[in-house]
This record gives structure tokens, C-alpha cells and sequence, in this order.
């Protein structure tokens, strides 16, 4: 991300209503110049519509909107700026490019509507086709082009008349795996490229967790939590962040006080000892929450931990490279990678070790 830490977009309190239903709820972040910024959720949480509130697609219900210094949008100040006079850039799910335009069509299009002389037209389609490596296909019609090459028409589109923003869409949403993580790569690079500031849509975790400087995770059209890739991941706010966030095994327990400690009581009678904030405390139900790699197997007449487990394998399967290993503990079931040297049979019982865990209470 730049060092210029001049806020680009400020949200502050935005909500949408549809009917009783309220899909966008008091939401509030800031975008800096040249950052990449994703709203990361699932299908309905309300990334999107806040995607359409910021491209001025949609007008709030409350709340403000600023670009640049400028309120673009305000239920206050009865103030709404529609689309087509922010400096926005946007791109969806399908592209939108125009079929029956060439590449080099497409992109001065834009430019032609705001009215740029023939030769600044000309140097920007050169500049923006090579960002996006379509240097040899201005002559072409979309049709003659592949999926990721038209997702970067699209781009090249966009980034032709230098918005002051670029909203993202699920624009990888429509192409098979293996070309999402080439595409996500060549997005990355374009954007380091360039410096366009990012507002990214997406459900992908993996995707947000490549490409952002920061990730808002989205729940039920509030805001969960804020952060790096790193900080979302290893210091979830909440247990949907974590869970929504990387795979999650859990166990159920209760969690009671056993002399000046307090412990957490596994369905096997497991007492694993935890530290919890003063407002944890209490007899509760709650689960243990554990990455797959903070679970360690330990050798056969591995030294007593109390942080350790009992397993059961319940089952092996060959994946190409290791073995996927179905295990029961503690009354929960889950699947581990382990590598081809792995010994144990089907059957026989395990010791796990669990390394950085989580402690949350139930209904969280």
C-alpha cells in the first residue's frame, strides 16, 4: 500500500433498508489511497448492496458516503450524487464489456464521453492495454477473447479515465479454479502496478486474504471486524470471524472453575486449563476453537500435556502427496492432513496436542 495515508472513501453510519429488512446496518470504515480493500462475507451479508451505495447505483437510507473530501451521499443533508458524476470505476461479476467494440473500442469509449483529445486517447489505451497485457489484442472483438482476458478489458476499461476508486465485484466469480488464482496474481500485480485504490466484493477468503491490505468482514450487514490478512485471521474478533475466516475445528465443553483455575470440560471429560478475561468466567457452556495446523500428533509415548487429547483414526484417505485422516476426539469429528509417512492405522488412537486455541462461549 502507498505510504500516502490520505483517505480515498469514508463511510460513516451507512444503512440500507429493503422494506422491514435492513441489509446494510450502520456501517463505518475508511479506504486510503492506493489501498486494496475487501468486504469479505457470505452470500447476503450486504457487501454488495454497500458496493452499489459507494458506485452510487443505490441511495442510502442513513448515514454518509464521502469521496475525496466530497459527501457524495448524505440522508442527512437530503444529498446524492448519482453515478455517472463520481469518479468511480466498476466492474461486475459479467464484465459488461461491449460485444460488438473492439478491445481498443471498448476503452476509448469512456474517454470519448468525457471528452479527451484524440491523442491523450490514443496514448492511454497504449498505456492501459500493456498493464493489463493486452497489448496485442486491440484489434480484437470480445468475443475472440477468453474469460481472464476479458476481465482485464474490463479492468483496462475502468482504470482508461483514472477513477479516483475501483469497485470489484466478484469479478473472478465466473472463471474455473485454476485461472482465478492466475488472474488473482495479475490482479495483484496491476493493481501494485498502477496504485489504484480497491473496494473488493468478495465471499473468497482466499481470494481477500492474496490480494487486501486490510479485510472488513462482513455478518448480516454489520461489520465483524477490520484488519490485515494476518491480524483477521490469528486475532478474530469474533467466533464467525474465525470460523468464516480459514478452517475451524471446535469442541464442545463446559467451562468451570477448578480450584484458583479454570478449566473447560470436553465431552470425554477432558479438562483442558484456559485463561479467559474476567468476563468469561462462570459455569457456561463453550467451545474450544483450534486451527488444523495448531493440531500436532504426537509420537506414540509422547510426554503428558495438559493441553493434549485422545483421538480415534476413523478413517485414511490417499489425496496425491499425503493422506486425509477422519478422526474422532472429544465428541467432535474433523479432517486432518497428514503426510505420507504417517503410520497410524484405522482404529487406533491418538494423542493431539492442541497449540493456540480459542475459548468462546456457546451462541456467540
Amino acid at each position: 500500500m502507498s505510504a500516502d495515508k490520505k483517505v480515498i472513501l469514508k463511510i460513516d453510519q451507512l444503512c440500507r433498508d429493503y422494506g422491514k429488512l435492513r441489509v446494510v446496518d450502520r456501517l463505518s470504515f475508511e479506504v486510503f489511497n492506493g489501498e486494496f480493500f475487501s468486504l469479505l462475507g457470505p452470500s447476503g451479508c450486504g457487501k454488495s448492496t454497500t458496493l452499489r451505495l459507494i458506485a452510487g447505483l443505490e441511495e442510502p437510507d442513513g448515514g454518509e458516503i464521502c469521496l475525496k473530501d466530497e459527501v457524495v451521499a448524505s440522508s442527512r443533508d437530503r444529498r446524492f450524487i448519482p453515478a455517472e458524476r463520481r469518479n468511480i470505476g466498476l466492474v461486475f461479476q459479467s464484465y459488461a464489456v461491449w460485444p460488438h467494440m473492439t478491445v481498443k473500442q471498448n476503452v476509448s469509449y469512456p474517454l470519448e464521453l468525457r471528452r479527451w483529445n484524440r491523442d491523450k486517447i490514443h496514448r492511454r489505451i497504449e498505456q492501459v492495454l500493456e498493464a493489463v497485457g493486452l497489448s496485442g489484442f486491440a484489434d480484437r472483438r470480445p468475443t475472440e477473447l477468453s474469460g481472464g482476458q476479458q476481465q482485464r478489458l474490463a479492468l483496462a476499461r475502468c482504470l482508461a479515465y483514472e477513477p479516483d476508486l475501483l469497485l470489484l465485484d466478484e469479478p473472478l466469480s465466473n472463471v474455473d479454479a485454476r485461472l482465478r488464482e492466475q488472474l488473482r496474481l495479475e490482479l495483484k500485480r496491476i493493481q501494485q502496478s498502477i496504485g489504484v485504490t480497491i473496494v473488493y466484493v468478495t465471499h473468497d477468503q482466499s481470494e481477500a486474504m492474496a490480494l487486501s491490505h486490510r479485510i472488513a468482514v462482513m455478518h448480516s450487514g454489520k461489520i465483524e471486524q477490520i484488519g490485515t490478512p494476518e491480524e483477521v485471521y490469528t486475532r478474530p474478533a469474533t467466533f464467525f470471524v474465525q470460523n468464516f475466516v480459514g478452517r475451524l475445528i471446535t469442541f464442545q465443553g463446559r467451562l468451570r472453575k477448578k480450584g484458583a483455575q479454570q478449566v473447560v470440560e470436553l465431552a470425554d471429560r477432558t479438562e483442558l486449563p484456559t485463561d479467559l478475561k474476567p468476563e468469561m468466567a462462570g459455569d457456561k457452556d463453550v467451545c474450544i476453537a483450534v486451527r488444523p495446523e495448531n493440531i500436532e500428533i504426537m509420537a506414540a509415548g509422547g510426554a503428558a500435556n495438559s493441553a493434549n487429547i485422545k483421538g480415534k483414526v476413523r478413517d485414511l484417505a490417499y489425496v496425491g502427496g499425503y493422506y486425509e485422516c477422519a478422526i474422532e476426539a472429544a465428541g467432535a469429528e474433523f479432517v486432518l492432513a497428514v503426510p505420507c509417512s504417517f503410520t497410524a492405522k484405522k482404529g487406533e488412537t491418538l494423542t493431539l496436542h492442541l497449540k493456540d486455541t480459542t475459548v468462546w462461549p456457546l451462541g456467540n
